[in-house]
């Protein structure tokens, strides 16, 4: 049932891996993170104070969106496997 699901689902989570891992970079934790690496300027941020909460909040919800889509990726996977397994034990 959800067996042709593998294929598109991993170049899914891969792309949000990818965006999850940028989104995380660019926020600002206690040592000014990339932003404040490459930025220069000490505690400004060029997003503005208040947005390291919409980044977190974005975090949040695309984490829990990956882990949405890993555990459907699974079920995928588990069903393309039994499905491979039936054909192979009824073709005999």
């Amino acid at each position: 049932m959800l067996s042709w699901l593998a294929g598109p689902l991993n170049l899914i989570l891969i792309l949000l891996s990818l965006f999850m891992v940028l989104l995380v970079l660019i926020q600002r934790g206690k040592g000014g993170g990339l932003i404040g690496a490459l930025g220069g300027a000490g505690g400004s941020s060029p997003f503005g104070s208040r947005v390291g909460d919409q980044f977190t909040r974005l975090t949040i919800y695309v984490a829990c969106i990956w882990l949405f889509l890993t555990m459907l990726q699974v079920r995928a996977i588990h069903s393309s496997a039994v499905q491979a397994l039936q054909s192979t034990f009824y073709a005999r």
